[in-house]
């Protein structure tokens, strides 16, 4: 009969873990044990210097989202280059289709920041006036 001390013939074919990934077990580091996922404790993950977001990493980001749009854009306008004839009230003009696409969208842009501005404005004027 084996002594607790003794590995049993189960036990010898088991690998041993070592002392600092099983669970309770003292590190000698002062550091607590991970936990069954193997990730440290919440304590040391809030100890943890976590990288904020900057302005300046924002406008980083949208500059290269406004570069790339702008090279679609150009594409677009450099594929679409076939003339269109434009009539608007009492002008009439000729521009590429692409052109014209672009100044029509950008005539919509225009509309709907004027209505989102006059919203803007008329909520302002309500918040001074209850303050």
């Amino acid at each position: 009969m084996a002594t607790p001390d003794e590995p049993t013939p189960e036990t010898r074919a088991l690998p041993k873990e070592p002392p600092a990934t099983r669970p309770g077990a003292p590190t000698g580091a002062g550091k607590p044990a991970p936990d069954a996922t193997g990730r440290p404790p919440a304590a040391d993950t809030r100890r943890r210097k976590e990288v904020e977001k900057s302005r300046v990493g924002n406008a980083w980001v949208a500059l290269i989202v406004a570069a790339l749009l702008g090279i679609v854009l150009l594409i677009f306008i450099l594929q679409n280059s076939e003339s269109t004839e434009v009539e608007m009230l009492f002008w009439n003009f000729s521009l590429p289709l692409g052109v014209t696409i672009l100044l029509s969208v950008i005539a919509g842009a225009l509309v709907m920041a004027l209505v989102g501005g006059v919203r803007i404005v008329q909520l302002r004027r309500a918040v001074h006036h209850r303050a």
